[in-house]
């Protein structure tokens, strides 16, 4: 008798879920994607500001600009902000019943293509600049492209534009466009690196900067690029004592509430510090091409400070993805993926 009771109350239940759906979760998704936007016009300006050398918006708030541009390129791009959220708000008023489940699958899927296409990047940066280093040290530049390019190759603004970019964008079109091999193949390229240094150096007594450098290089770009899934699968390691024993809603007001006030604003400060001025961590290294002084190591150590933009980004887009999911565990919304501690 009781258990045809609890049976029946579960059945009203569902019936009564799929009669009146959960009411659209506008807030949560404008503030998602309002965040997602600013984004996109930070970095979009960060582009404008220090490689077209318009001044920024800082000349806005009385901070120096950058370049000799009025103030009306500074507000043309402060408007750029205005306009990304505006479309931002404009597409949740349009899709007002689109779920947070849908706007999660597609926030993790985005930033999945994200990682994707910086593991392409340093896979092709770091064999391409190997081979530059080797065929360097060992003499044989002037061999294949003449005393002139060999001289050019020696210099990190060249070899920047001329051999990074090109495998760049390579990199970013095959991370587009197939789904094939992603960043955890990263931790066998580390192996296979370490290992032909220890080949090297204990049998045929060889060993140059280089090939430290590129390890250093794979190794860490696995850490910084792994982390947003890491967070996608909730892989991290919690230390608390409370949190497993919670329930669903219980943990998803801890998921959204955590990256609203730990992991955005995170990511934000990386952000900021690391691309404000042209000196700042992350723009200043890319700037110069900065490199090591090692002489015939790798010439990628810009691309070591870039490493700390692609996780503050990649981070910060899975930040909202967690959060949408988060919300819509707090609304007792079916169809989360499973992740891997909750398989084990």
């Amino acid at each position: 008798m009781s258990g045809g009771a609890h049976a029946s109350t579960a059945d009203e239940a569902v019936e009564e879920k799929m009669v009146n759906p959960p009411s659209p979760a506008i807030a949560a998704r404008s503030f998602g994607w309002l965040m997602l936007s600013l984004l996109a016009a930070f970095l979009i300006n960060v582009v404008l500001t220090f490689w077209a050398d318009l001044p920024g918006v800082a000349p806005l708030v009385g901070w120096q600009g950058n370049g000799d541009g009025g103030i009306g390129l500074s507000i043309a791009q402060a408007a750029l902000y205005v306009v990304l959220a505006a479309l931002a708000i404009f597409y949740v008023t349009r899709t007002p019943n689109r779920s947070l489940r849908a706007d999660e699958d597609l926030v993790a899927d985005f930033n999945a293509m994200l990682v994707r296409m910086a593991f392409w990047v340093v896979f092709f940066v770091g064999l391409a600049d190997a081979a530059v280093s080797f065929l360097r040290v060992e003499g044989l530049l002037e061999s294949y492209f003449g005393e002139d390019i060999a001289g050019d190759l020696g210099r990190s603004s060249y070899r920047g534009v001329y051999v990074h970019v090109p495998v760049i964008i390579l990199g970013i079109l095959i991370g587009a466009f197939t789904r094939t091999l992603g960043f955890h193949w990263l931790a066998l390229l580390v192996v296979v690196a370490e290992l032909i240094i220890v080949f090297s150096r204990f049998i045929f007594s060889y060993e140059q900067a280089f090939m430290a450098d590129l390890v250093r290089f794979w190794y860490g770009s696995l850490f910084l690029f792994a982390s947003a899934y890491t967070l996608y699968d909730d892989g991290h390691v919690r230390v608390d004592l409370l949190y497993a024993g919670f329930r669903n809603r219980t943990k998803g007001a801890v998921n959204k509430w955590g990256a609203v006030l730990l992991g955005i604003p995170l990511c934000w400060v990386i952000l900021f510090f690391g691309m404000w001025t042209k000196s700042s961590v992350i723009v200043g290294p890319i700037l110069v091409f900065e490199t090591t002084q090692a002489g015939f190591g790798l010439y990628v150590k810009y691309f070591m400070a870039g490493f700390l933009g692609v996780f503050a980004v990649t981070m910060h887009v899975q930040f909202i993805s967690q959060f949408f999911g988060a919300v819509a565990d707090t609304r007792g919304e079916g169809g989360a993926h499973e992740t891997h501690p909750e398989m084990m």
